[in-house]
């Protein structure tokens, strides 16, 4: 049978490499699953995959969307469900990389058929949220759909201003679209997590930052500065960078930022994966994984 393998992980933990080795071993080509390496024109601050990496094993859906195009979880789970088809026909297995934990949860389980947000209800959305803030979107959204008003992060603007889109362009509440059932696929998932000790990945995340910067973060951040208000570019690293550039954080202090930051999303990430009982965990380039993913034909 077909197999999807996942390697997931936290930022920063090494899941680039142990993918490629994966999947150099398997014969089989890489599905990038990282919301922010889809665009062009970012790839230090998304530590996106590096040409030679890349020219190791073909890897799909990095550095293929311009920073002002909208994606979603939902168009992903989309695209890789038709690309998988073709993957499989050259190898019976597929490795699909990365730390965006919805994408990951749209490809395995599927999403729920939440409607595409259009430019004209989306700009009319985030310019209210601009004039109004946030409280007043908070009242709009317990209007709209009270349900989802009791459960969802308060103090997530996305989430909250992303609720009332759904409900605008649907017409209806975002929990009427909600089914939480997972879709069958027509082949094996098998799930690898990599981790290691806490001190050992918030030092490796530290370390990693460093090398974005000597690698040209500043300039990158710089180039793309003048397009700040793209949802592509609301990300770790940019958004610190931006800071800097208005003047509102020194050097020093964007830079530890970006590392406080990063360690943040990692332990977030962790708290998400915890749920996932079909999860197999290894350290990065544990040799044991292979003979794993073959022990689950």
């Amino acid at each position: 049978m077909n197999t999807l393998v996942v390697i997931t992980g936290p930022t920063g933990v090494g899941k680039t490499d142990t993918a490629i080795s994966i999947a150099q071993a398997l014969s089989a080509e890489i599905i990038s699953a990282d919301s922010r390496q889809l665009y062009r024109d970012i790839p230090i601050g998304t530590a996106a995959p590096t040409a030679v990496q890349q020219s190791l094993v073909p890897h799909h859906f990095v550095g293929t969307l311009g920073l002002e195009e909208y994606y979603s979880a939902a168009q992903f789970e989309s695209d890789v469900m038709q690309l998988l088809p073709q993957l499989f026909e050259r190898s019976p297995y597929a490795v699909m990389c990365g730390g965006s934990m919805l994408y990951i949860d749209a490809v395995c389980k599927g999403i729920d058929d939440i409607p595409t947000i259009s430019d004209e209800i989306r700009q009319q959305v985030y310019a209210e949220y601009e004039q109004y803030g946030l409280d007043y979107m908070l009242n709009r959204l317990q209007t709209l759909d009270p349900e989802h008003y009791a459960v969802v992060d308060k103090k997530n603007h996305k989430r909250v201003v992303h609720a009332i889109e759904i409900c605008l362009q649907a017409g209806c509440s975002y929990t009427s679209l909600r089914t939480n059932k997972a879709k069958e696929r027509p082949f094996r998932i098998v799930k690898i997590g990599l981790n290691m000790p806490r001190e050992q990945l918030f030092d490796r995340i530290n370390r990693r930052v460093w090398a974005m910067v000597e690698a040209g973060l500043l300039e990158e951040a710089r180039r793309v500065y003048p397009m700040r208000h793209l949802n592509s570019l609301n990300t770790v690293g940019f958004k610190e960078m931006f800071a800097y550039f208005d003047g509102t954080m020194d050097y020093d202090t964007a830079v530890a930022r970006i590392q406080k930051n990063t360690r943040v999303y990692a332990k977030k990430q962790l708290t998400w994966y915890a749920k996932d009982k079909d999860m197999q965990w290894f350290v990065p380039g544990d040799s044991a994984i292979i003979e794993y993913i073959k022990s689950q034909i």
